[in-house]
């Protein structure tokens, strides 16, 4: 028999048992579904962490009381060792004669506290006070207006440059610009807005108003550490510009070169690492969890396949009994094994491309049909019929055609 004529037979075997063909299929669809959606869920992670997350501005690090600890041993030997970033710090990074790959560097301050306009209030707003230079570093960029000044700064104003968060609850329709907002009671004069940002893993990152950090000194105190963004000449010199920080920073606090920082950088590519460490880990685990829905639906479809072999004994008696060899029953039977699992793969996959856009909306993340997988997940769904019917063929091809024609 011809490919086409045992699989037109395949089909009208699998079509005049419906129901019992889709519960079979029902392992290898979600098998087949999960591992896809996982993959989609995975690459989606990793571009939406990469782009939101990881990114600390154009060519930028971190430096910073503590650096990208993966452990609470790691936190409280820290706490012990390290010092707090003080403006001083600041000031050696950006007059080192020796500086080569460091363009820039700014000083940046949090907290969290009330913003108030006529009578509404928004509590748990991000208070960030930066340097003015600060805009040439971080990846936030002006939708209007503009941003601290650096006369601002030196002068302790009481000006704010605020996200679109702000700006929806409190001027909704009008131009905020020149507006006053009041923080912890005083008033400051709205100067520019921010881009959108979005949100990260749900959680929102437009709340925030930005102040001068002379100013956030005198509303919260000079007290604690002070982050500092580094800006690199390039991205290739990101490595260089991050030795050249961590000798000034050495050489200020007197460390011995076998004591270790007591300070702390934070790079991109270190957070990028890290979470691709762990995220591979977690999708090769899922992946093999989701695998056994593959193994379980390929045990389903040698059963059912053995019950079809039962079932037709008297049907593949009177096809020999006409000249049919063994190898055409053999191919008959494993043409329909094969095709019910491409059938359950497809459906798998139509599955994950439905739930992955499901997913992607609700969660906010770019998620895209993974080709590789999708057809490395068919084609493992279609190698696992293979093996599943080679039992139950081989068993049907054996039968005796005198004794299959007894059958009842």
């Amino acid at each position: 028999m011809s490919p086409v004529e045992t699989t037109k037979i395949a089909l009208d075997a699998i079509w005049a048992h419906k129901l019992r063909s889709f519960l079979t299929l029902l392992g290898v669809i979600i098998g087949v579904a999960a591992v896809i959606v996982v993959v989609m869920l995975v690459e989606g992670f990793n571009a939406y962490f990469k782009e939101q997350v990881a990114s600390l501005g154009s060519n930028a690090f971190m430096v910073s009381r503590f650096g990208f600890l993966t452990s609470v041993e790691e936190f409280v030997e820290a706490t012990k060792r390290n010092k707090d970033i003080t403006y001083d710090d600041l000031q050696a990074i950006l007059s080192n004669p020796r500086r080569r790959y460091v363009r820039d560097a700014a000083a940046s301050r949090s907290a969290s506290g009330q913003v108030k306009y006529g009578s509404q209030i928004l509590q748990d707003v991000v208070i960030r006070g930066v340097s003015a230079n600060m805009l040439e570093i971080d990846s936030v960029q002006v939708a209007e207006g503009r941003y601290i000044s650096h006369s601002e700064e030196q002068r302790s104003r009481t000006t704010c440059f605020i996200g679109t968060d702000i700006v929806k609850e409190f001027f909704p329709g009008v131009d905020p610009i020149g507006k006053e907002i009041k923080i912890s009671g005083l008033p400051f004069r709205v100067v520019g807005v921010a881009e959108t940002i979005g949100t990260v893993f749900g959680q929102p990152q437009d709340n925030f108003v930005v102040i001068p950090a002379t100013t956030f000194e005198k509303l919260y105190g000079h007290t604690g550490s002070i982050s500092v963004r580094v800006a690199a000449i390039s991205a290739d010199a990101i490595n260089k510009a991050v030795e050249e920080v961590r000798v000034v920073l050495r050489n200020r606090r007197h460390l011995k070169y076998h004591e270790p920082d007591n300070f702390g950088i934070l790079t991109s590519e270190a957070i990028n690492n890290f979470y691709d460490s762990v995220s591979s880990t977690i999708q090769l685990a899922i992946i093999g969890v989701a695998s056994i829905a593959l193994v379980v639906g390929g045990i389903v479809i040698m059963n059912i396949m053995l019950v079809s072999v039962a079932e037709r004994t008297r049907e593949i008696g009177i096809r020999k009994s006409v000249g049919a060899r063994r190898w055409d029953i053999l191919l008959q039977f494993l043409s329909e094994s094969i095709t019910l699992s491409m059938f359950g793969g497809l459906m798998g996959m139509g599955l994950a491309y439905v739930g992955g856009r499901l997913l992607a909306w609700q969660l906010d993340l770019p998620i895209a049909l993974p080709v590789g997988w999708t057809v490395a997940a068919v084609l493992v769904s279609a190698t696992i019929g293979l093996f599943s019917g080679v039992y139950p063929a081989h068993r049907a091809a054996a039968l005796d055609p005198v004794e299959s024609l007894r059958s009842e």
